[in-house]
């Protein structure tokens, strides 16, 4: 489980930086900051892919409702195919610590590449599982995106987004295949992946 121990050594504010969304074949990529107050941390935290969409909704609202400083930044489908998803994801943890309302001294970011920005950052492979500032990251950013694919699924029926959030199960790439990708879909992903199994 996460713990505040990285947040405790640092001795200064830190923000947390998880993204959701860089797998998918369809749908932009998000990313979290969060600044938590310690002494209001709602309990269950985790990595947001241990969670049910239910839990991780629960803890979003709870975060969201608490004292915490929160901003989320997103890519756009245009931007992953200019940029590349490295860099698109890149590109929305900047957007996402511009946007909190306090900047923090260091950021820590899952993973083991460092977005490019002026504050200082720690990258912790597996930070979501370990840090419980990148886990709250990841809980808003995943309910974000899944906010917004569960919207575009209205729009655009047949892909099953309200299911698989855009990610290539057989489903979704079969709907590809026989109906055709929309505006949504990164289209350097899906013609490069296999349409069926």
């Amino acid at each position: 489980m996460p713990d505040f121990s990285f947040e405790r050594a640092a001795k200064c504010i830190v923000a947390g930086v998880d993204e959701a969304g860089r797998g998918p074949l369809a749908g932009p990529v998000v990313a979290a900051a969060v600044i938590l107050d310690r002494r209001r941390i709602p309990r269950g935290i985790d990595d947001s892919k241990k969670l049910t969409r239910e839990e991780r909704e629960v803890l979003a609202a709870k975060l969201r409702a608490g004292p915490h400083i929160i901003a989320v930044g997103a890519a756009s489908v245009a931007e992953i195919e200019l940029l590349n998803i490295l860099n698109a994801t890149f590109l929305a943890m900047r957007r996402a610590v511009r946007r909190l309302s306090m900047q923090p001294a260091l950021v820590l970011v899952d993973g083991n590449q460092a977005p490019p920005m002026a504050l200082p950052v720690k990258t912790i492979i597996g930070g979501d599982g370990l840090s419980l500032s990148i886990a709250a990251a990841s809980i808003i950013a995943k309910t974000v995106r899944d906010r917004a694919m569960l919207r575009l699924g209205e729009r655009y029926p047949g892909f099953g987004w309200h299911t698989n959030a855009g990610y290539g199960v057989a489903l979704h790439r079969q709907a590809i295949a026989a109906l055709g990708p929309t505006r949504h879909h990164r289209r350097g992903w899906y013609e490069e992946s296999p349409l069926t199994d």
